[in-house]
């Protein structure tokens, strides 16, 4: 009793460090890969919001193994609600503002379920099953339920370079992976400077993403208004005099 009453202050008292918060829950996004830091950056003006944040993989073997992370989100935002899916049972870890679902991330039918009770997210974050088709597909379905100014993260992407979870580290700009599906939204952020005459209609990314971030194990999206036009190119022609 002593020991949960000590762990009950620890939240309480590193309320404001999500490195600290991820070593009491003990969930690995702290020491285990420094992943909190970079959330920390990104997520401080978020803390005190009623945010809703969506996180793929609960993590655990078992129905009642797992929920650190969840349990990290729900100490960090006192007025968030914590979403969580996994491809297993993982409703026994629910407490008051987590609700968690089962699904396959790769299924639009579950992603469709899960946003329908939840509504748009503010924050999405996988840490799901690092296969590079399932990350790019879930990214393709979960996007668009990102609100604006949100942010959406895509942990542990080393697995772009393993085979076994159809990454490569050969052909590293050709390979079909998370890694180079991500490279290449850089390319959207920039397209009003295009010079094509005949370039295609933006699509939704080239209207909404206004930031990525690359950390080692870890891309952030940010989701905005990139319509903006140039403010250089003039008939698709850049300027002459730069």
């Amino acid at each position: 009793m002593a020991g949960k009453g000590w762990k009950e202050i620890q939240r309480i008292a590193y309320g404001f460090s999500l490195d600290r918060l991820a070593d009491v829950h003990g969930t690995d996004k702290g020491s285990g890969h420094g992943y909190t830091k970079v959330y920390a950056h990104f997520l401080r003006p978020y803390k005190f919001r009623s945010i809703k944040l969506l996180e793929i993989g609960v993590g655990g073997r078992g129905p009642a193994d797992g929920g650190a992370s969840l349990r990290m989100w729900k100490d960090y935002f006192p007025f968030g609600q914590i979403y969580g899916l996994d491809l297993h049972d993982k409703t026994s870890l629910q407490e008051p503002r987590i609700r968690i679902f089962q699904g396959d991330q790769s299924d639009p039918e579950a992603l469709r379920r899960v946003t329908g009770a939840t509504g748009d997210l503010d924050v999405i974050i996988d840490d799901g099953s690092h296969r590079n088709e399932h990350v790019v597909r879930t990214f393709e379905l979960l996007f668009p339920r990102l609100k604006a100014g949100g942010l959406y993260f895509v942990e542990d992407t080393q697995t772009s370079y393993w085979p076994r979870y159809g990454g490569s580290s050969e052909n590293l700009q050709q390979a079909p992976t998370l890694m180079n599906f991500f490279k290449h939204r850089v390319d959207n952020i920039h397209f009003p400077e295009l010079i094509l005459k005949n370039a295609p209609e933006p699509d939704i990314y080239d209207r909404h993403i206004v930031g990525v971030h690359f950390f080692r194990g870890l891309i952030v999206i940010e989701k905005g208004d990139n319509s903006r036009a140039s403010t250089l190119i003039v008939d698709h022609r850049p300027p002459t005099n730069w």
